[in-house]
This record gives C-alpha cells, sequence and structure tokens, in this order.
C-alpha cells in the first residue's frame, strides 16, 4: 500500500506496542517472584499473543507451519533472522514446547519486558565479542535446557540480514550445542517476508505484509556435525521465499 497510509496506521500500532511493553513489565516481575519462572512464562506468552494482534492491526498476515511429528528428545530450532518481528510467532507457537533463545547481550537491558524475559526467563545472553566465555554460558544453558525440557531457538546467522538472502551460518554455537547435548535434534525453520516490516526503519510499518515461518522436519543426526550443519543450513536457505 501506500506509504503515507502507514504513517497514522503505524502511530497507534506503536502507542498500543509500546503501553503493552510497559504493563507486562511489572506483570513479569510479579509472576516470576510470587510463583515462579512457569507464571513469568505465561505472562510472556500473553505479551506475544497480542504482539501478533497490533500487527494484524497493520494487515500483517502470519503463517506458521508446524510439522507433527517433531521428536520427543531435545530439539533446537535453527532459524534465519530478518527482522526484530521474527521473535514474536517464535515465542507464541512454540509455547508448548518452552522455546529459549540464545541472544545478544545488548538485549538484556534496557527493553521494558523484553529484556526482563531475556534475563530471568531461562534464555541466554551472550558476548559475541568474547566467544570463550560465550562458550562456556552456552554449556551451562545446555545444563538446563536438558534439566528443564525446554526447547532452544537459534538465528545461525549471529544478526539480522534485513533482508530475502540469509547470511552465511555462524557456526560457533551450533558446534556447541550439538558437542553439550549428544541427542540434540536441529529442526530447521525458514523465516520469509519479515525484513519487509523493517524496510522502511520500522518507521513507518508497512501495512499487509504477509509473514511465513516454515519449520521443516527434523533433520536426524546421522552424519558428522559439519555436514549436519551444512545440511540444516541448505534446508534453512532453500526454504527461505524471495
Amino acid at each position: 500500500m501506500f506509504r503515507w497510509l502507514a504513517y497514522p496506521f503505524s502511530v497507534v500500532y506503536y502507542v498500543f506496542f509500546c503501553l503493552t511493553l510497559l504493563i507486562f513489565h511489572p506483570l513479569q516481575v510479579f509472576a516470576f517472584h510470587t510463583f515462579g519462572i512457569g507464571a513469568q512464562k505465561k505472562t510472556v506468552d500473553a505479551l506475544n499473543w497480542l504482539l501478533l494482534r497490533y500487527l494484524n492491526m497493520l494487515g500483517t498476515r502470519i503463517d506458521f507451519d508446524l510439522p507433527s511429528n517433531l521428536p520427543i528428545g531435545p530439539i533446537a530450532f535453527v532459524a534465519n533472522h530478518q527482522s526484530t518481528y521474527d521473535i514474536p510467532p517464535l515465542i507464541w507457537y512454540l509455547r508448548k514446547l518452552h522455546p529459549k533463545f540464545v541472544a545478544k547481550k545488548e538485549l538484556g537491558n534496557g527493553i521494558p519486558s523484553i529484556s526482563y524475559h531475556l534475563q530471568h526467563g531461562g534464555n541466554i545472553l551472550i558476548d559475541r565479542k568474547k566467544p570463550k566465555e560465550a562458550k562456556a554460558a552456552i554449556i551451562s544453558f545446555c545444563e538446563r535446557v536438558v534439566k528443564n525440557n525446554w526447547s532452544i531457538v537459534i538465528f545461525a546467522e549471529g544478526t539480522r540480514s534485513r533482508s530475502a538472502q540469509p547470511k552465511k551460518f555462524q557456526r560457533g554455537g551450533l558446534r556447541t550445542l550439538l558437542e553439550q547435548i549428544p541427542n540434540l535434534t536441529f529442526v530447521p525453520v525458514s523465516i520469509s517476508h519479515s525484513w519487509k516490516l523493517a524496510q522502511w526503519n520500522y518507521f513507518p510499518m508497512p501495512l499487509g505484509i504477509h509473514i511465513t515461518l516454515k519449520v521443516h522436519p527434523p533433520i536426524e543426526r546421522e552424519i558428522d556435525d559439519e555436514s549436519y550443519i551444512d545440511q540444516v543450513e541448505k534446508t534453512v536457505v532453500e526454504g527461505v521465499k524471495t
């Protein structure tokens, strides 16, 4: 649609968006400190359901294709990363699998609701400039994942592509996950068209964008780790729509 029409819709969208983050921050704090991480998770699930509804106000459609044959053991969803708006649908549609994110440490401070969830919701914040510390943190994270029967979400490019063309996978984190969880299964996820929401630097927000998240069938770990990562990367990249 015309860009000028997106401005008034974007103003309304951001009013709802910001108010919701501000309201849900103390709700998360209360839930976590009163009832524990399980209650905090339910609060985060509700938050992300609302964020998806606000995207619908902009005419955004989201298709999430989740296979029914996911393995029972530990799994890691390995996805490309096009924009900030990849995250709410992953949290909401994977909520029954308790997804925990591998995120950069810069997101851990200053963002109402979001930073608190990353710090207290079982996720991991890593400093990409300090690979040794990051690896040690991932090792501890893997222990918590296995103990609590959580799933993992990792954006393997290491940063947002901001386009339909995925960047090369950064393999260090993937290798560490495979080393620490011997029976871990990777599930490729191809995210398409969410980059369009950022095409005007998030303001205005474009109208009528159709985002798809294709969760591919799990790939069995029957080959060496490097070939396994190759196969996962190939599946993710080939599934991204241009």
